[in-house]
């Protein structure tokens, strides 16, 4: 599999992990407020990890590294990203990966053929503003939706996320998607942070103070809803 970054260590990517992260490049989203904007416009331009030096590494830390966080970018893009995982697997390690739901055939494969312990889909609105905040006029939402079911009844360990920001969440869209989601689901606010390299100008968060707030209003409707990155 291409893989275009790897941090060796990481106690945030996978919920109850000591783990590794690894990076695929290329998606088929332009979200605005994307904060890995080259690795998803130019991958190309981005140095290539071996997977080898991967295993190498889970190898040499067996007692000390117990999961793997496959990012991107979008990793169900990569056509190897089964076998990758299975090798993952073989060496001992959970393995989540974090994906926009587009792709629910390969997404599917994972899950029902046990490649995967935890899945972190991204959900970034509501139905109606969904295309819009994607970068994707015409996005057809059939995929999202039907990820979302399978998820919802899937046997892994999974949970949604949104990443908020103010050009395109309010109080009324975040509480919309947890009423969707339901309350027996894991749903969380991410924080958006400017990293400096994002796919678009002028992308505004919200305060700590501010995120709370939100935090408190969707927790009425989903007491399972958590917050990150403030």
């Amino acid at each position: 599999m291409i893989i275009h970054g790897f941090q060796k260590l990481t106690l945030l990517d996978y919920p109850g992990k000591t783990a590794c992260t690894v990076f695929t490049g290329g998606c088929n989203f332009r979200c605005p407020f994307c904060h890995n904007a080259e690795l998803v416009l130019r991958p190309g331009s981005y140095p290539t990890v071996p997977e080898e030096e991967i295993f190498e590494l889970l190898r040499l830390r067996k007692n000390t590294i117990d999961g793997v966080c496959i990012t991107g970018g979008e990793p169900m893009l990569m056509k190897d990203l089964p076998e990758f995982a299975e090798k993952l697997k073989s060496l001992g390690v959970s393995v989540k990966i974090d994906t926009n739901g587009s792709f629910p055939r390969q997404l599917k494969y994972i899950v029902n053929n046990g490649l995967a312990d935890y899945i972190a889909m991204d959900i970034k609105n509501t139905f109606s503003r969904y295309g819009e905040t994607v970068g994707k006029p015409d996005l057809d939402l059939a995929p999202i939706k039907e990820s979302i079911g399978f998820l919802m009844t899937a046997p892994v360990d999974h949970e949604f996320r949104t990443t908020v920001c103010r050009n395109f969440h309010t109080e009324a869209e975040l509480t919309e998607i947890a009423r969707f989601l339901g309350a027996g689901e894991k749903y969380y606010l991410q924080s958006f942070k400017d990293s400096g390299a994002l796919l678009s100008d002028g992308i505004v968060g919200y305060s700590p103070s501010e995120m709370q707030e939100l935090l408190s209003a969707v927790r009425a409707i989903n007491p399972n809803v958590g917050l990150r990155g403030v």
